[in-house]
């Protein structure tokens, strides 16, 4: 599998560049994100803009990490999907429950503004 891995100040970037995604690369995927979260920067913003296909099992298991990430306190953001990948997650009744944007810098914000939004929550306790 075919990954770009662009680390940030705050957040992992991760590209998969890959037209199609089967459910025999989730393993690959999981190593991938392990291996980010690994150092300090655990925010990622997964971007699938270069996917055009993706198995269901892998779209379960995309919104199953993003789900963990935010109960462990980090942000997991997806963005770039095609519609053809969108509609796979919204078939699965993933869609509404995923953290999700059209674009790269869209999330980049997106993780921002959680991270600010961590930071008060956290200083109220």
């Amino acid at each position: 599998m075919n990954v770009k891995i662009d680390t940030k100040e705050k957040f992992h970037v991760i590209t998969i560049i890959q037209p199609s995604i089967s459910a025999n690369m989730t393993e690959e995927i999981r190593e991938k994100l392990n291996e980010v979260t690994e150092n300090h920067v655990k925010h990622i913003v997964l971007n699938l803009a270069p996917v055009e296909k993706i198995d269901q099992a892998v779209a379960v298991f995309i919104a199953e990490q993003q789900q963990n990430a935010y109960e462990q306190g980090r942000s997991f953001v997806i963005c770039g999907m095609q519609q053809a990948v969108k509609d796979v997650f919204k078939e699965a009744d993933l869609l509404d429950i995923l953290n999700y944007t059209p674009t790269e810098s869209e999330a980049w914000d997106i993780v921002q503004m959680e991270e600010v939004e961590r930071e008060l929550l956290g200083g109220e306790e």
